[in-house]
């Protein structure tokens, strides 16, 4: 650790071979992330090109007093690079769309939180957006940061405990991969999962939202438990 700190002091002082040193010695780090976003419409080249941006981004702004590891604030400096690319300038255009939903979903909780002094529930934010609880909890999954992978259930599990992917802040590596293998389930197991650890929904409550039954539900959350692990295990 000292001897990477030493390395990125250089490199912050203006030393480019340090700074090509630290780049090529994360490289593995840079990869981690660019493979994440595999068939994205974009070059692997060019991914692993904006990854590296955003890791020299991330070692010019790196607090080498603040104590915490150099990967934790790397991570997502490399994929904010990557994403914001595809946001702005790459073949993803769909995300646009989403974020205004989400911009108003934002808007439209914070005006309910104001009125009714509390969390509003899906059945309230529908009503206020016009959306489907189905369509709340899609873009809401969409737009979810990586530490809400922590959320407990009302049962007071988390996604990761139950994957057995628990982890300290240094594995956002894979809390980034348990996010965007999230997207790849079917649509009713992505729901559940949604409802279940990011909402904390009950099973029962998960089960009218989704106008099937509690054994339904129970079945869905672990199928899509066992497909996550397969797909982060692959």
């Amino acid at each position: 650790m000292s001897e990477l700190f030493a390395l990125l002091e250089r490199a912050q002082s203006g030393d480019d071979d340090a700074c090509q040193q630290v780049l090529v010695e994360n490289a593995g780090l840079i990869w981690s992330i660019v493979r994440r976003y595999y068939g994205c419409g974009v070059e692997t080249d060019d991914l692993y090109q904006l990854g590296c941006i955003g890791f020299i981004k991330a070692v010019k702004g790196f607090d080498l007093t603040y104590g915490t590891q150099f990967s934790t604030y790397a991570v997502p400096k490399i994929a904010g690079e990557i994403r914001r690319f595809l946001r702005d300038d790459g073949a993803i255009k769909v995300g646009r769309t989403i974020r205004e939903k989400g911009q108003a979903l934002w808007s439209a909780r914070e005006r309910l939180q104001s009125k009714l002094g509390r969390e509003p529930k899906l059945s309230e934010l529908s009503e206020e957006t016009g959306m489907t609880a189905e369509e709340i909890a899609s873009i809401d999954l969409a737009t979810v940061a990586p530490e809400s992978l922590q959320q407990e259930t009302a049962e007071g599990l988390t996604l990761e405990s139950t994957l057995g992917t628990d982890g300290p802040e240094e594995n956002l590596v894979e809390k980034i991969a348990l996010r965007e293998a999230i997207d790849t389930l079917p649509e009713r197991e992505k729901m559940t999962i949604l409802l279940r650890f990011f909402k904390g929904l009950t099973q029962e409550q998960t089960a009218r939202i989704l106008q099937v039954s509690q054994v339904q539900i129970s079945r869905l959350e672990r199928r899509a438990v066992g497909h996550l692990r397969e797909i982060l295990s692959a």
